[in-house]
């Protein structure tokens, strides 16, 4: 009896410290089983990290004429993240090469010019047959592929519903912005 109970006693205190994951993989939307190399590091960052969360989903590039929209992204992240809110960027070469530099100097332009800090992941292919799986996936579920940079997917907090936005949509459009308010509900 007293050897049950010091499991469940080291098992309790295993969950405390944060030892034992509180989720496992397995309650992960299969939507996010998804892992990307961080843009800032290169260390692999799993989607799942987000579950609970409504995820804006943006490709990016750094010269581009919707690159000033950056801006409106940081500051939404900014302020709705406490309320469960993450905008995950994923730079690409894949429109007109507007993201040609490495991931470095995309990480410090992102950090210099427009504050960004919500994440990023490692340049990634969007479009076409070489897209990266979480993106032909969104691409599915919506009908709708990129057609240009900062084209925006919208994930609400079960993951089973997507909506897609094209690199029209500011960050600061009121469709985008009720929707995401709907999500965060």
């Amino acid at each position: 009896m007293f050897r049950n109970l010091n499991r469940w006693l080291v098992l309790a205190a295993l969950l405390v410290v944060g030892a034992v994951p509180a989720a496992t993989a397995a309650e992960c939307p299969a939507l996010l089983k998804h892992t990307f190399p961080g843009l800032q590091d290169g260390k692999p960052q799993s989607l799942c990290q987000y579950q609970g969360k409504v995820v804006l989903v943006v490709n990016t590039a750094s010269f581009c004429g919707f690159t000033s929209q950056y801006d409106g992204l940081e500051k939404l992240y900014a302020r709705l993240k406490g309320k469960g809110l993450v905008v995950v960027g994923f730079p690409s070469n894949d429109f007109g090469e507007q993201e040609p530099g490495s991931e470095k100097e995309i990480a410090d332009f992102c950090r210099l010019t427009y504050g960004v800090e919500f994440p990023m992941m490692g340049k990634s292919v969007v479009k076409g047959r070489g897209a990266n799986p979480f993106y032909l996936k969104l691409a599915e579920i919506t009908g709708s592929k990129p057609q240009w940079n900062f084209h925006k997917y919208l994930i609400n907090r079960d993951a089973t519903q997507v909506l897609a936005y094209n690199s029209n949509t500011s960050p600061d459009d009121k469709a985008l912005l009720n929707k995401i308010d709907e999500f965060l509900k």
